[in-house]
C-alpha cells in the first residue's frame, strides 16, 4: 500500500488582482500544475523537507480564479502566479476556514489591505504619469516616410549583390568562364552598390537607424577603398583571380544583411533569416578580410614600381612617402577593423539569438 505523499511548505501571498505561491523545493523537475474546478492541483520532483522525492498539495481557492496558472522555476524554489477573477481583498486563502499545516503567509510578500491599496493607488497614478509624459513626446510624422526610405534601400542594395552573385555563380559554375575577367563583368555593379552603401553611414550618423557608426565606418570605407583604390586605379590588378573571391565574399554576406533589415523596416521576423544573418558572418568575414588582405599584398608591388600615388615632399625635406608603405600600414588597419566588426556582430548574435529566460505556464 503506497504511504500517505508528501507535501512541500508553501508560502502565499496576495494583491487585489494576484495570488502568489511560493513552493519550497529545489531543483524541480517535470511540476505538473493545473487548475480545475478552482482547485489547484501541483505535482512535482525536488529536493525539500523530505529529501529528494515527489511532493503534491491540493489548494481549493475561496473565491474564483482563472485557470491559467503562470510558473517560474528557479533553482531554490518555484513561484506561482494566479489571477483572481475579481479584484478584491480575501480574507484568507482557502475555501475550509482552517489553514492546512503546509501553508504559511509569505511575509517577505505580505501586505495588509490598506498597503496593497496604496501600491494600487501607486502603480496607477504611475500609469497616469507615464501616459501623460508619452502624450507630451511630439510623434514623428515623417517615420512612415523613413521606414519607406530604409525599406526601399535595403531592397534595391538585395537585388544589386543578388545580380552579382547570380552572375558570378552562374558564369563560373554553368558556363565555365574563368576568374580573370570577373572585374570587367562584375564591376559596375559593385561601383554602384558599394557607393550606395555611402548610405548607410549617414543613415548611423544622422540617428535613421539605430546601428552603431564605427562598425559601419570601418566596413564601407574599407571595401570602397579596396574596390575604387587598389582595383580601379589598377589596371594590372583587375585580372587577378583574387577579384572574384574577394567580390563573392562580399556578395553571399549581404544577400542575408539587406533582406534581413528590409523585413525589419516593415516589422516582420523570420527566423530562419534572423539566424543566417547572425551566423554566416563567422566564416565569411574571415574569408572575406582574408581576400582583401591578399588584394592587398599583390598589390604592394604594382604600386612600389609604378610609384602611383606615392607623394614627394618638397626641399628641404626632399623625402618621397611610397603609398605602398601606406598599404603596408593599412595591412594592420585591415585587421583591427575585423576585430572591431567581429565584437559588434558577436554581440549583435548574443543579443538576437542568445538565450531567453523561459516561463511555464
Amino acid at each position: 500500500m503506497a504511504g500517505p505523499s508528501l507535501r512541500p511548505h508553501v508560502h502565499w501571498a496576495q494583491r487585489h488582482r494576484e495570488l502568489y505561491l511560493r513552493v519550497e523545493l529545489s531543483d524541480v523537475q517535470h511540476p505538473d500544475i493545473s487548475i480545475t474546478d478552482n482547485v489547484l492541483r501541483f505535482k512535482a520532483q525536488g529536493h525539500g523537507a523530505k529529501g529528494d522525492n515527489i511532493y503534491e498539495f491540493e489548494i481549493e481557492f475561496l473565491e474564483p480564479v482563472e485557470p491559467k496558472p503562470v510558473c517560474r522555476v528557479t533553482q531554490r524554489q518555484l513561484n506561482i502566479t494566479v489571477q483572481k477573477k475579481e479584484s478584491n481583498w480575501w480574507e484568507r486563502l482557502t475555501k475550509q476556514e482552517k489553514r492546512p499545516l503546509f501553508l504559511a503567509p509569505d511575509f517577505d510578500r505580505w501586505l495588509d489591505e490598506s498597503d496593497a491599496e496604496m501600491e494600487l493607488r501607486e502603480k496607477e497614478e504611475e500609469k497616469i504619469n507615464k501616459m501623460k509624459i508619452e502624450s507630451r513626446v511630439p510623434k514623428d510624422p515623417f517615420k512612415h516616410l523613413k521606414k519607406g526610405y530604409l525599406a526601399m534601400y535595403n531592397l534595391v542594395q538585395f537585388l544589386g549583390f543578388s545580380w552579382i552573385f547570380v552572375n558570378m555563380t552562374v558564369r563560373l559554375f554553368i558556363l565555365g568562364k574563368s576568374f580573370y575577367d570577373t572585374f570587367h563583368t562584375i564591376s559596375d555593379m559593385m561601383y554602384f552598390c558599394q557607393t550606395l552603401a555611402l548610405m548607410e553611414i549617414m543613415n548611423s550618423l544622422i540617428g535613421l537607424v539605430r546601428s552603431p557608426l564605427i562598425p559601419a565606418v570601418v566596413q564601407v570605407l574599407g571595401r570602397n577603398f579596396v574596390l575604387f583604390v587598389v582595383l580601379g586605379s589598377l589596371e594590372e590588378m583587375q585580372s587577378k583571380p583574387v577579384v572574384f573571391f574577394v567580390f563573392y565574399f562580399w556578395s553571399i554576406i549581404e544577400l542575408f544583411r539587406y533582406p534581413y533589415y528590409m523585413l525589419s523596416c516593415i516589422n516582420i521576423e523570420w527566423k530562419p533569416l534572423t539566424w543566417l544573418r547572425y551566423t554566416t558572418w563567422i566564416p565569411l568575414y574571415p574569408l572575406g578580410g582574408l581576400a582583401e588582405a591578399v588584394c592587398i599584398i599583390q598589390s604592394i608591388p604594382i604600386f612600389s614600381e609604378t610609384g602611383k600615388y606615392s607623394l614627394g615632399l618638397p626641399n628641404p625635406l626632399n623625402v618621397t612617402i611610397q603609398f605602398s608603405f601606406l598599404l603596408q600600414l593599412y595591412l594592420i588597419a585591415l585587421f583591427l577593423g575585423l576585430f572591431v566588426n567581429f565584437r559588434h556582430l558577436y554581440k549583435q548574435r548574443k543579443h538576437h539569438l542568445g538565450p531567453k529566460k523561459r516561463k511555464m505556464k
